[in-house]
């Protein structure tokens, strides 16, 4: 292309080399305005997409780019930090009654009842305020067909009605990581499912740093884990030995996740974590393992003992992720404990 100075400039340059001006300045000037709208009508999430997009549209190390990146460290940091509770929301589930002379011989059991609807409201309320995300991930035709095509492998293992809910627990999990990276405005592909693998995202845009990369990694097991604790207390609730399975079996999946390796969700999640903090989910992982025996746990053991010392682990602590990953392996090793009924899958 020509630049408005006479100038010939390449197509991957984003500036012109002669009179320094900016390719794609239309373009720039579209997403800033999009960006400050969104801004004055409250939408951080949007700003901060606007702002990314732009940023890619930067030559880097520019006065501009520093500007916008700017910005977008301060939105990041934003949506880094979780809400706290609103001690105004809706209440749980009622309390099982009190007889005047104390707790009768069905007590406890009612408790017990009790306990898992109010959990298993929790757990649906959760997915509830999310379904519009989950609902318009379907609506992509790559994420439905691969979606299919994994429910009909499975369907010749297990079965049909055990093939439909693990995949539909496996999408939950992606699309964890797909409300986090729009949390963070970061493009990506929808998910594509790959039988026998489970499913992946291709990112567009790559996070601006760990604690970002972090909170993408672990919104996956978080999402997963509430979709197995889900299926658990349906169980719990008389829906059959087929929920346990997928609780089960669901759980497995997001615990091997955590494993601090490649671009799993726990590799990424250990990027972020200082070397103290790497020491200490150590801890936690053998204590885990020493309590509960689960196999899986020796082999996060063993690849979390060799990150440990890595000389990539950076001075500031995160103390979200790695809470995040310990409740997360507590969590799903519990899960992955449930004793399933004979007979669960067809």
């Amino acid at each position: 292309m020509t630049c408005a100075c006479g100038t010939e400039v390449a197509g991957a340059l984003l500036a012109c080399p002669s009179c320094h001006r900016l390719v794609h300045a239309d373009s720039l000037k579209g997403l800033a305005t999009a960006a400050e709208a969104a801004a004055r009508r409250g939408d951080p999430v949007e700003e901060i997409a606007n702002w990314r997009r732009a940023l890619d549209l930067l030559p880097p190390g520019s006065r501009q780019a520093a500007t916008v990146g700017a910005r977008v460290a301060v939105l990041s940091e934003s949506a880094a930090t979780p809400l706290k509770p609103d001690p105004h929301g809706a209440p749980g589930a009622p309390g099982p009654p009190l007889t005047a002379g104390g707790a009768d011989a069905d007590e406890g059991a009612r408790r017990r009842a009790w306990g898992a609807r109010g959990a298993l409201l929790t757990g649906l309320t959760f997915l509830a305020t999310k379904a519009k995300l989950l609902l318009l991930g379907l609506t992509k035709a790559g994420t439905l067909f691969s979606m299919l095509l994994s429910v009909g492998v499975y369907w010749t293992i297990f079965g049909w009605p055990f093939a439909v809910l693990l995949v539909l627990s496996i999408y939950v999990h992606e699309m964890g990581h797909v409300a986090a990276l729009r949390r963070f405005g970061i493009q990506a592909t929808a998910p594509m499912f790959v039988p026998g693998l489970g499913a992946l995202i291709r990112l567009r845009q790559h996070p601006a740093n760990p604690r970002e990369d972090a909170r993408i990694g672990l919104a996956g097991p978080i999402w997963g884990c509430a979709a197995a604790a889900v299926a658990y207390l349906v169980f719990v609730l008389g829906g059959g030995p087929l929920w346990a399975a997928v609780a089960r079996f669901g759980a497995w999946i997001n615990l091997f996740n955590l494993l601090p390796l490649w671009q799993l969700d726990g590799g990424r999640a250990f990027r972020a974590l200082s070397r103290q903090q790497r020491l200490l989910a150590i801890g936690a992982l053998a204590a885990l393992w020493a309590w509960s025996r689960e196999g899986l746990l020796v082999l996060l053991l063993v690849a979390a003992a060799a990150q440990a010392f890595r000389r990539d682990a950076p001075e500031q602590a995160d103390r979200i992720a790695l809470a995040q990953y310990v409740f997360l392996a507590a969590a799903l090793t519990l899960l992955s404990l449930l004793h399933v009924p004979g007979a669960a899958l067809r």
